[in-house]
């Protein structure tokens, strides 16, 4: 019998014990506020670029050109971000002549240039470039086209005017789409 009692004691010990600690534990967290921060998700397009110093450039012609709005939008869109430096490669005086008021169409269309519809990560970009026999034809917000293909681990795009740009940094997500970051600012075919 006191064999028996031994294996019943053990168990209802261990009951005991865990029901203790499960029961109501004192807390500095006052009622009704939640006692764990939730994390929150990547914000818009717009809240990315605007909140990296790289991009002060894009953003500031984003907002002339009246684009910010669109990009806080539900999206999704992916957007082909010229970083600071992409600007610096262009012509002197050609981002503060892009920046006058009297030039926000010519602005809005080289911007929307670098928007494709719809959600594009790069494994998307580079199955689109497979399928498409090394090369791919890719359509704007403007209505424009770029061509991706790859060289080597790379996606490259060549503009309606030529030029070329890589992704150099791939997949920047955030709540309304993506963001791939380029090193060279996308030129649309002359007016």
């Amino acid at each position: 019998m006191k064999l028996r009692m031994k294996y019943l004691a053990l168990p209802m010990f261990a009951t005991a014990m865990a029901l203790t600690a499960c029961g109501d534990t004192a807390t500095d967290t006052p009622e009704g506020e939640p006692t764990e921060q939730i994390a929150e998700g990547p914000g818009t397009a717009i809240d990315v670029l605007a909140g990296n110093e790289d991009f002060s450039t894009l953003t500031a012609a984003l907002e002339s050109a009246g684009l910010t709005e669109t990009l806080t939008g539900t999206g999704p869109f992916t957007i082909l971000a010229p970083n600071n430096a992409a600007f610096d490669k262009l012509e002197d005086g050609t981002v503060d002549d892009l920046l006058k008021p009297e030039n926000q169409a010519k602005l809005t269309g080289l911007l929307t240039y670098h928007i494709i519809p719809g959600k594009v990560d790069a494994a998307a970009l580079a199955k689109i470039i497979a399928d498409g026999g090394g090369s791919a034809e890719i359509g704007t917000v403007s209505g424009g086209k770029l061509t991706a293909r790859m060289d080597g681990e790379d996606i490259m795009l060549t503009d309606e005017a030529g030029g070329l740009s890589k992704i150099t940094s791939v997949d920047v997500e955030t709540s309304n789409g993506t963001i791939h970051v380029i090193d060279s600012v996308a030129m649309p075919a002359a007016e």
